[in-house]
């Protein structure tokens, strides 16, 4: 209520509006339209002793008393139990609270009086009422400071394994795993492995500034590690880290992890494991005891409230669980392939010199350019030489020559023309091996995308009159001279077969050339 008195008072000392506002905490305006009212209504300080501040704004306001007995109760043990339940809100709550009033015909609050007066009784009232959390709505999650000693049997050496810890805000009910390592992979698993185990996924997902969570985490930025996000879609969660140093925004995962160091480390210090899968089993074991520990001050145990308060809220598991994955960036080399450490896969080579972001899991690689993918590949298991290569990635040319062999080339030669048929076939024959030959078969393939196939088969028809064994540089000496395109029945094809014929000989001299005192002697 406003401290009219105070008002007054202040005023009489000669104080500025400002001065009053800061003092008694009300707007200027609020001083403002006090005071005028008082001038008008004759009213100055001092007033009375036994005159109240109530008294005083029946007087400055009379038709407020009226009015006040005109609002629509609020009842605010049941707005306090409605707020409990998944997706309901104080703004939803004052808008059924307002059609309310209308049927009963009468004036409903404002929703800033609304809410001010529930938070007023709920400060009051938590004395004796506590809070309690919306079921279904958040999961928090900690790893735990101490670790579990698993030791060598030869050389009696100690590994630490480390415990991970998860609890539902509104149960308690809490899920814990040994892991080998806090990494990102196993961190995500855990998550993967708790919502298994609840048998759902909470709307709200509350992990510690530890950096398998939390790349960065400012009053104005926070960044989530990728894997981390990604798995976060996959389960359709919020991921809302606490605030740096501030454990508050996490108490259930902070009691939860002293608990379960209690319960579990704690219960299993004199026990010795050489084996990191019977220190799994054993902290299995114990998380099944913690849970089904009665509570201390209400009936029931944290797997009890679970079943009954919370597990109809939480949000249904997807279809299959997350697989985790690792990410990378690469820049794709001139051979088109990236790596994933042990083998190499193939990329569009139009990307080669980009930079490409690589998803590895346990059994695929993918690859995206500018968040698309434009690559997958099944994972190998183990190290090969040889690439993986879909022949989609390859430039044309590399296509035509993953394609060659004896029966294609036979195959495309029969498909220009006898002649080139022929000329194939001997050039696959004139080696050891038909590989011999390809690279003379290539270029015959390039000398038809070159001059035409009509011409090439009437080159090689024209090398092969002169020559059981005809040559690639014959055939393209024929079609860059254009001596193709002459009939071979032709007078100028009988001169240049002469001309052949005689030049097959070599520069011969006649006789005159070695007679005695001949002018070319």
């Amino acid at each position: 209520m406003v401290n009219y008195r105070e008002i007054l008072r202040l005023r009489s000392l000669g104080r500025s509006y400002q001065q009053i506002c800061v003092s008694v905490g009300s707007s200027k305006s609020t001083v403002q339209e006090v005071l005028n009212l008082a001038k008008v209504l004759s009213i100055s300080w001092p007033v009375g002793e036994d005159t109240s501040n109530e008294t005083l704004e029946a007087l400055l306001y009379p038709g407020r008393a009226k009015q006040a007995s005109d609002r629509m109760p609020i009842d605010f043990p049941q707005i306090h139990r409605e707020l409990a339940k998944k997706g309901v809100t104080l703004s939803l709550l004052w808008t059924e609270y307002c059609s309310e009033a209308e049927a009963a015909g009468r004036k409903p609050y404002m929703s800033t009086q609304f809410g001010d007066l529930y938070r007023s009784w709920a400060a009051i009232s938590k004395a004796t009422m506590r809070i309690q959390r919306k079921p279904g709505e958040t999961f928090e999650v900690d790893w735990a400071g101490k670790t579990i000693d698993i030791y060598d049997s030869v050389t009696g050496d100690i590994t630490p394994a480390y415990l991970f810890v998860g609890a539902l805000s509104c149960s308690g009910y809490i899920y814990a795993e040994a892991c080998t390592s806090m990494d990102s992979e196993n961190f995500i698993s855990c998550h993967v492995h708790a919502y298994e185990y609840f048998g759902g996924v909470t709307r709200l997902l509350v992990p510690d500034n530890l950096r398998a969570g939390v790349t960065r985490n400012t009053r104005y930025e926070t960044v989530i590690p990728r894997p981390y996000h990604e798995m976060a879609e996959h389960y359709d969660t919020a991921i809302v880290p606490a605030r740096v140093r501030k454990p508050d925004d996490k108490p259930n995962a902070e009691g939860s992890v002293k608990f379960a160091t209690t319960w579990i480390l704690a219960a299993l210090r004199n026990q010795h494991f050489f084996s990191f899968h019977e220190a799994k089993e054993a902290v299995a074991e114990k998380l099944e005891e913690l849970n089904s520990r009665p509570f201390q001050k209400r009936p029931g145990s944290r797997k009890n409230a679970y079943e009954d308060e919370e597990k109809a809220f939480m949000q249904p598991l997807p279809a299959t669980p997350y697989e985790p994955a690792t990410w990378m960036t690469a820049k794709v080399p001139s051979d088109y392939c990236i790596s994933d450490g042990s083998n190499r896969y193939s990329v569009p080579f139009d990307l080669i010199g980009d930079k490409v972001d690589i998803r590895l899991t346990k059994d695929t690689v993918e690859v995206f350019f500018h968040g698309n993918r434009v690559a997958s590949h099944a994972r190998r298991q183990s190290a090969q030489r040889n690439a993986i290569t879909i022949p989609e990635h390859m430039p044309e040319a590399h296509r035509r020559y993953l394609s060659y062999n004896k029966d294609e080339f036979l195959a495309w030669g029969t498909q220009i023309g006898s002649a080139t048929h022929q000329t194939v076939e001997s050039f696959l024959t004139s080696g050891k091996e038909p590989e011999q030959g390809f690279k003379y078969c290539t270029g015959l393939t390039k000398a038809a995308d070159r001059y035409g196939k009509e011409r090439l088969e009437a080159a090689c028809a024209r090398v092969l009159v002169f020559s059981t064994e005809p040559t690639l540089r014959s055939i393209l000496t024929v079609l860059k001279n254009g001596q193709d395109k002459i009939p071979l029945g032709s007078n100028t094809a009988r001169k240049e077969n002469g001309a052949a014929h005689h030049r097959s000989h070599g520069i011969t001299r006649g006789a005159e050339a070695f007679r005695k005192g001949g002018e070319n002697a």
